[in-house]
């Protein structure tokens, strides 16, 4: 299915016969602190997995898929009110990030001579696109029908304008994330697409943190893991690239076969990422290609990560410290895991690494799909 809609997708027309979800929504969320109302909508396919959206930031909030005994659990971390995603506790969970996900050196970047300096919110570089990225704004959304005959949804689109010059960034940024949910591999599709008057830098991604024991639960360093790449991307102790790539073979980097999580972390725990927090680079292939597996090996619920992106980037939650999530939940310190897909870290100023620029008339576009099943 995921081929059918991926074409479909990137060809800009959303008609696919494969591709199925009830929409429930808008619905009320609450409001922001300065008085935006949010509103959520919940996609369900005909499995009975249903995913969960708000406007703030473009989030997913829930993801319940069912284990190996059919029971369904929420494997998503969220908030169940606005005030919980605007306050500290929250770590990017389930929102879009960006203009430029991820870490950019010290906040500048030099762009057609012209140099660019940023909000520095992760000291000492800038992260996730600043003191108020696309995590934070309140997006608009549209409820997507596949036959205007017969009114069948199949998914959400937000759409946000960056004006020029917000947070930094040259260029008014118009900006669409598409999710998706279809019914066979029980496949979560997000698309994203961009366009710009400026030449600008783009690098968008989802940050949900996954715990496939369901969110709340102990720890991720029992789930096992696999990643489709034979190098990865040093960084320095402030967590910037150091401009090479490295082989994982043989290193505690090498999730070339599925590896426990927690097998070699604690060789990591004195590094300034405390844990993994780095990009690894996608054997090249197909246009559209596997990045990762992860396996909970106690409920046997598996997620595959399938992207068009270069990297992905894999975070255990490092800086997790218990705080109270939806439902009451704990999420503890490396309770939950990132498989964010894009460019790689601060690509804006290394000149070796695939671009991230954009330009007028061109259309930034990435797609990312998490599928979920169980063995």
């Amino acid at each position: 299915m995921h081929r059918t809609l991926l074409a479909v997708l990137i060809g800009g027309s959303l008609m696919t016969a494969n591709a199925s979800a009830e929409v429930d929504g808008p619905k009320p969320f609450g409001k922001t602190a300065d008085g935006t109302a949010v509103e959520s909508y919940t996609l369900k396919n005909k499995n009975g997995v249903t995913v969960k959206l708000i406007t703030l930031g473009a989030t997913v909030t829930e993801i319940n898929v069912p284990d190996k005994a059919g029971k369904f659990a929420n494997v998503a971390f969220g908030f169940d009110d606005v005030a919980s995603y605007q306050s500290e506790r929250n770590q990017y969970f389930g929102c879009t990030t960006g203009r430029v996900a991820n870490r950019i050196a010290k906040g500048k970047f030099t762009l057609d001579g012209k140099e660019y300096a940023l909000a520095i919110n992760n000291e000492p570089n800038h992260l996730h696109g600043g003191k108020k990225g696309l995590d934070k704004v309140v997006w608009k959304a549209k409820v997507l029908i596949e036959d205007k005959r017969a009114r069948r949804p199949i998914g959400v689109r937000f759409s946000y304008e960056s004006p020029d010059g917000e947070e930094g960034y040259p260029g008014t940024l118009r900006i669409d994330v598409t999710y998706i949910l279809g019914e066979t591999g029980n496949r979560l599709v997000i698309h994203y697409s961009a366009t710009t008057d400026k030449t600008t830098p783009v690098n968008l991604t989802n940050h949900t943190y996954f715990n496939l024991a369901g969110a709340g639960a102990d720890t991720v360093l029992d789930h096992e893991l696999m990643i489709s790449a034979d190098e990865y991307v040093p960084v320095d102790k402030t967590l910037i690239p150091t401009g090479l790539l490295a082989p994982v073979k043989g290193t505690i980097m090498d999730f070339t076969k599925m590896t426990r999580i927690g097998e070699r972390i604690e060789k990591l725990y004195d590094t300034g990422a405390k844990g993994y927090d780095h990009c690894y680079v996608l054997n090249k292939g197909e246009t559209t290609r596997l990045a990762a597996r992860l396996r909970d090996p106690k409920s046997g619920r598996v997620m595959t990560v399938t992207t068009d992106q270069p990297g992905v980037q894999l975070y255990t939650g490092n800086f997790l410290f218990g705080q109270k999530g939806a439902g009451g939940k704990e999420y503890k310190l490396r309770s939950g895991v990132c498989l964010e897909t894009g460019g790689l870290p601060d690509a804006v100023n290394q000149p070796n690494f695939p671009s991230i620029i954009l330009r007028p008339g061109q259309t930034y576009r990435h797609t990312c799909i998490y599928a979920f099943s169980t063995e």
